[in-house]
């Protein structure tokens, strides 16, 4: 069978997912471990599904060192839902919770989070456009918890390190766009959560990872669907489960650790971003990276040309040479090169060598 013919995909989500992913879930389509079913026909409460939903936690609890006193859930809805989940489970009545704002999500996060409650900004860098990470927090000793966003895919800004809350202020992240990308340590949040979207698998899974005692906090009268006490209780099927979803999370999952774990995934996702960066700061200003240096996501690189004319022409010219997805967000235009998990050093490469063709030729 000839290999079929795939583009260079920089798409930020729902964005590319390995090829021996998909080679896997094509070959098990019609016939999922002997089943004689597809593995989107059998019953979530099968044995089957119970092995790929079990054994997909086991994964990432080994690449991810998740100590044994959080429970991993995989829920639906996105971390769109997530923004209203997290202080509907986590903020008491009469308490405020802190944000950080460092870019379109975690604004998204913020405002969501007014609605429900108190809520304060520790820190916002729209005023800097969102090219950095704050220098100073105004934290609340007192605080429900303190959420950040640890990548913005659109302004392209990431920490890297965490911030520290005041002690005894849980901890939340919105890790959506570089979950599984490197090596973090757990045990410093007490939530994190993360659309599977964009290098864990496929739209229509959010994965949350919650420490015990934090879900005590939950309320009584919350619906059954936003509780995660009942939700982490029930294993992540108290309904059907994104079924098709979690198992591609599973084959991912299982993809990473072939690679040698998230230390070697770093490696890699470094390697890529520092060739597309290196193209743009070389290029005497005819691109122009978004992001400070010492801020510079490794997953998302925005970046602008001379003209908005110019900046059509290159996203039109690269679809013609197999590089999908680079057009910049539609708030803030440009270029934006996704370089997730399953973007191969390859196609990083080619996207540098169009960029030098691009500019020698309308610079």
């Amino acid at each position: 069978m000839s290999t079929p013919k795939r583009v260079f995909n920089f798409n930020p989500g729902p964005a590319a997912l390995p090829l021996e992913v998909l080679e896997t879930a094509q070959a098990e389509l019609l016939d999922f471990k002997g089943t004689d079913m597809s593995v989107m026909e059998i019953s979530h409460r099968s044995k089957e599904f119970e092995a790929v939903i079990q054994t997909a936690e086991a994964d990432l609890r080994e690449l991810l060192g998740i100590p044994a006193n959080y429970k991993v859930m995989f829920l639906q809805g996105g971390a769109s839902l997530q923004f209203a989940m997290v202080p509907m489970n986590l903020r008491l009545a009469g308490a405020s919770a802190d944000y950080i704002v460092t870019g379109s999500w975690s604004r998204t996060a913020f405002k969501e989070a007014t609605k429900l409650g108190t809520t304060r900004a520790a820190a916002n860098t729209e005023k800097e456009s969102f090219k950095c990470l704050p220098a100073s927090l105004d934290l609340d000793p007192n605080a429900a918890y303190l959420h950040f966003t640890s990548n913005e895919t659109i302004h392209g800004v990431e920490f890297f390190t965490e911030p520290t809350p005041p002690a005894g202020v849980p901890l939340v992240c919105d890790m959506s766009s570089d979950f599984i990308s490197r090596p973090i340590d757990v045990s410093r949040y007490a939530l994190m959560y993360a659309g599977a979207q964009k290098n864990a698998g496929p739209a229509g899974v959010v994965v949350v990872i919650a420490r015990d005692d934090l879900l005590e906090r939950t309320p009584a009268n919350l619906p059954v669907m936003l509780d995660y006490k009942a939700l982490a209780a029930s294993g992540s099927l108290h309904n059907t489960p994104p079924a098709f979803a979690i198992y591609i999370v599973g084959l991912v999952l299982q993809w990473a650790k072939k690679l040698g774990g998230l230390a070697e995934v770093e490696k890699v996702n470094r390697r890529k971003a520092e060739l597309v960066y290196k193209a743009i700061d070389e290029s005497g200003g005819f691109y122009r990276g978004h992001a400070v240096p010492e801020a510079r996501s490794i997953m998302n690189i925005p970046f602008r040309l001379p003209s908005e004319e110019l900046e059509e022409a290159f996203a039109r010219e690269a679809k013609s040479n197999a590089l999908i997805g680079l057009k910049g967000h539609r708030s803030v235009g440009g270029i934006r090169a996704s370089l997730y998990n399953a973007m191969t050093a390859a196609g990083a490469e080619e996207l540098v060598k169009f960029m030098k063709e691009f500019q020698k030729k309308n610079g």
